[in-house]
């Protein structure tokens, strides 16, 4: 059960951190840093193992510039480990939260959180929205998948603070239209390529009765002209927040919308080149992560496969003190068109796999179509109680029912392969049009 008094006493320090100045801070992120570092060592077989390999002991990492004698880890690493291996000893892990990411490679991790851990980070995601100036009983919908639907509280509706009414990312746009018009929102937030499509809708229908003070998107990038007519349909802001299932928000857009603010206070983001190596302020680097907040499942020097840039500028004029930083590459996806003109944003398909009942059989997957009418998913799958048969016949099935996709409409095909490969970028894309513009 969440602890609002706690929750709420996480987000009003928070907000005043988010205006101390840049020695504090640093003060601040050390101390915090000392202490994670030292109860992962302690308290992790992973990060014990991680130490020694490098030869590091708790005490030679004080500073945020010491964090580079450790070597990164990533997703990869973690996945080969048992849960219990990363996880500290001092939880139970029947007691702890669990969340399954995908991200850019197709696999899932498995995060585990405790109670505590889950208030804070319900405060980081408050501060983000606050910044932008939402109030707590503002009507706040979200675009997203059914599995998030139970995260708005009995209490929360009731008191009507901070409550989210959900709209299923899988309803067709029309329905999602008809809902969002209903609840009359002040803040609309969802998946970036779901609000492109919702604007798309609006304004072919010439709708006027969609007014939100301003629109939030995340979970995946779209180029700036879409994001600049999402502003125009609606005639609001459009801003953008940056993070992750592990860590929550990390960076985020204020008003001046002049960079995305690292949440400091809570996480340490480094930008590394090919050797490892920090890059000056205005390179592109990879995005390497260390939670300040994380004790249940540590993540220490975290590469979150996405290319980042520090800011150059040291101060916004928003006045807070977060740095600033802007993200280059990531979750960049492509839209889909079905026969009849229909439109889906991948996210939509990856949502619908990750809530398959037979997922946890599947190593790794792609989603490709072929042709219009044709959409073929290409399953690595593992050793599971249910044989290939029976995953293709329900993965099909359970498809066309959440996407509501029927036959005559497209065919689903699912072929079974050793291996997918990498995109010749060296990523991986867990959904990809083989259309080119002339087919589409």
């Amino acid at each position: 059960m969440t602890n609002y008094v706690r929750a709420f006493y996480y987000l009003r320090c928070m907000m005043k951190r988010a205006y101390w100045d840049q020695d504090k801070l640093r003060d601040y992120q050390n101390d915090k840093l000392r202490r994670i570092v030292k109860y992962a060592f302690e308290n992790s077989r992973f990060y014990n193992e991680k130490f020694k390999e490098a030869g590091v002991r708790p005490e030679d990492v004080r500073t945020v510039e010491d964090l580079n004698k450790l070597s990164i880890v990533r997703k990869s690493e973690l996945r080969t480990r048992a849960s219990q291996d990363v996880v500290s000893s001092e939880f139970d892990m029947a007691d702890l939260m669990v969340q399954r990411t995908s991200g850019s490679t197709g696999q899932p991790l498995y995060i585990y959180i405790a109670g505590r851990e889950n208030e804070f980070r319900k405060a980081k995601h408050l501060r983000a929205q606050m910044a932008l100036g939402q109030k707590p009983w503002d009507k706040w919908v979200t675009i997203t998948s059914p599995l998030h639907f139970a995260e708005t509280t009995k209490l929360q509706r009731m008191l009507g603070l901070y409550g989210v009414s959900a709209v299923s990312v899988f309803d067709d746009l029309a329905t999602q239209v008809s809902k969002i018009e209903k609840l009359k929102p002040d803040v609309i937030d969802g998946y970036s390529n779901s609000l492109f499509l919702l604007a798309r809708e609006v304004k072919r229908r010439g709708l006027e009765t969609i007014r939100p003070k301003f629109l939030v998107s995340g979970a995946e990038l779209i180029d700036g002209n879409s994001r600049k007519f999402v502003e125009e349909v609606f005639g609001v802001p459009f801003y953008d927040q940056y993070a992750c299932v592990e860590l929550e928000r990390m960076a985020w857009q204020c008003k001046e919308k002049d960079g995305y603010h690292i949440d400091v206070d809570s996480v340490i983001m480094q930008f590394v080149d090919k050797n490892g190596e920090e890059v000056s302020p205005g390179e592109e680097g990879e995005v390497v992560c260390t939670s300040l907040f994380n004790y249940a499942m540590p993540f220490v020097r975290y590469a979150l496969d996405d290319i980042g840039v520090p800011s150059e500028k040291t101060q916004c004029e928003c006045g807070r003190a977060f740095p600033l930083m802007k993200v280059m590459e990531g979750r960049k996806t492509a839209l889909l068109t079905l026969p009849g003109g229909r439109v889906l944003a991948p996210f939509a398909f990856m949502l619908a796999v990750w809530t398959f009942k037979h997922y946890g059989c599947i190593d790794l997957f792609r989603i490709v179509q072929k042709k219009k009418d044709l959409l073929v998913f290409r399953l690595k799958v593992k050793e599971c109680d249910a044989d290939r048969s029976v995953v293709e016949k329900e993965l099909l099935a359970h498809m066309r029912n959440v996407l509501n996709i029927s036959e005559d409409e497209m065919a689903f095909e699912v072929d079974f392969v050793d291996d997918i490969p990498l995109d010749k970028s060296g990523k991986f894309s867990i959904v990809v049009s083989e259309l080119n513009q002339a087919n589409q």
